[in-house]
């Protein structure tokens, strides 16, 4: 009988190191910015009187809803699995579907309206691709209760405070804002909504909100093509369209264009684009106060307009929509110029909570997309610099590491990040390397001699590698990248250092 093969003979299947497709990982500096953003952010929700709310990353799929535009993917874009009890479960794909469950939920306990800010990942499964993911993150502020257009108007007022608040200037962003009421107005002058038997036509309407929220992206041919028979993109795929004659694709087009100079002009065009139609007035209307009640507060054009062409994408919208766009320009992978393109969006959605109620509840929010938005940032310059890390006690003798810990104490409690290397401290040169990989500010150094005299030695890491890189006499002279100090002065000298 042939003897077993050895462990150390058989081939061991070790697991492949590396992140899911359509997932990333982030360090230091990323989370770093990210979270001081989301403060900024949260700052603003906070002064405008919202509550945060913390919701769990899993509901039940029935709670969700169906309310993806990306319909070809299993469980229509949600990560979702059949629990023991044989309910269906998912990760959560938005802020908003949990935030309705919350208001049906607690209905009783909460105030009316209930103003809520929540922050968090969110999970969709959808075909990744170069800076698309499966998971993002998301920040978001919603009035659960109130059906009047101020609690829309003063949504605008706060995305482009935050905005402001972030780093991104007046002249670089636009709030865009329109009405889905308005949309339905000008679908019935089309043909393609019955106000009598709402459900027909359902299939046409979602083709044509998803054609017209890709106006820049595809122009006015490709939208055309949605809106007809369909469209081939360049990869030779084809997109089935809408059906629509050419009669009924120019009264949406129609809609699409009727932005004007000003937004009394815009309003006039639309009066005229919806005609008899009862819904659309209504939103018109709802649109005319929005703006007045914008520029009352000060939030004119150079801010926030009114623009036909946003619609969202998203299928649970009801009336005023808005997107936020950054209308700085950036150069592509390709080194090609290209507007940056939006980075917040939201609308009213005054049927959601009726799924679990049955009671109309109107509400309205908006959701921040926090990665395009760091990306925004970075590639205008208001983050993605150095980011300081700890100042790092180094470790001479093995013995003394009670000293060591006592120096390091000594700084977190002045409020100075910092540690003490726990790696190897055999070789001194690894130790600084690892400081430098940390971009730590200062090292400090203290062998036996420096015990014995009371003193410890700073080593000015930043001023270091200026120095190697040929910095000027007098910036020697003024600062030594390497100074000996009484231990009793550690904290005060380090601050020095650090221009604290």
């Amino acid at each position: 009988m042939q003897g077993a093969i050895p462990m150390s003979d058989a081939k061991i299947r070790r697991p492949k190191a590396e992140t899911p497709k359509g997932f990333r990982d982030y360090f230091g500096a990323e989370v770093t910015e990210r979270k001081a953003m989301l403060d900024a952010i949260t700052g603003v929700y906070h002064r405008y009187g919202f509550d945060p709310l913390e919701t769990s990353a899993v509901e039940t799929v029935e709670a969700l809803g169906k309310f993806l535009p990306d319909v070809d993917r299993p469980n229509e874009g949600v990560f979702g699995w059949q629990d023991e009890d044989a309910d269906w479960l998912a990760l959560r794909y938005d802020l908003t579907a949990p935030l309705a469950r919350v208001a049906a939920q607690f209905r009783n306990d909460l105030p009316s309206p209930y103003r809520r800010y929540a922050m968090g990942p969110v999970w969709r499964n959808e075909k990744p691709g170069p800076g698309r993911f499966r998971q993002f993150y998301q920040c978001d502020a919603d009035t659960v209760g109130s059906g009047s257009v101020a609690a829309d108007a003063e949504i605008c007022a706060m995305l482009s405070d935050a905005l402001e608040v972030v780093g991104i200037p007046r002249g670089d962003y636009v709030v865009k804002v329109n009405n889905r009421k308005v949309l339905n107005g000008v679908m019935e002058v089309a043909g393609v909504l019955d106000p009598s038997d709402p459900e027909r036509f359902t299939h046409e309407r979602g083709i044509v909100l998803r054609a017209i929220d890709k106006i820049d992206r595809l122009g006015d041919e490709g939208v055309r093509a949605l809106l007809s028979a369909g469209r081939k993109d360049e990869s030779g795929d084809f997109t089935k369209g809408a059906g629509l004659s050419a009669e009924q694709a120019e009264v949406v087009m129609g809609f699409v264009s009727a932005k004007r100079d000003s937004g009394a002009a815009t309003v006039a065009r639309l009066r005229e684009l919806v005609g008899a139609s009862v819904i659309g007035a209504e939103g018109v209307d709802e649109l005319e106060q929005i703006a007045d009640l914008l520029d009352r507060q000060g939030y004119g054009p150079d801010r926030i307009v009114l623009d036909p062409g946003v619609v969202r994408g998203l299928g649970y919208y009801t009336g005023p929509v808005y997107e936020a766009e950054l209308t700085f320009e950036i150069l592509d992978e390709k080194g090609r110029k290209r507007q940056f393109g939006s980075v917040a969006g939201g609308g009213r959605y005054d049927d959601l909570v009726k799924r679990f109620t049955g009671q109309a509840v109107p509400a309205t929010g908006v959701s921040i997309g926090v990665d395009r938005l760091l990306a925004a940032l970075r590639a205008k310059g208001r983050v993605g610099g150095d980011s300081a890390g700890p100042v790092v006690v180094t470790v001479m003798d093995r013995d003394r590491m009670a000293d060591y810990m006592g120096m390091v104490a000594d700084l977190r409690n002045a409020g100075i990040r910092a540690e003490v290397y726990l790696g190897n401290p055999k070789n001194f040169g690894n130790q600084l390397k690892y400081a430098d990989k940390r971009a730590s500010p200062v090292a400090v150094i203290q062998g036996g001699n420096e015990a014995e005299k009371g003193v410890v030695i700073l080593k000015d890491l930043i001023l270091g590698a200026k120095i190697a890189a040929n910095a000027t006499l007098e910036e020697w002279k003024d600062r030594p990248a390497q100074v000996e100090i009484a231990r009793a002065d550690l904290v005060a000298e380090v601050r020095k250092m650090l221009g604290q």
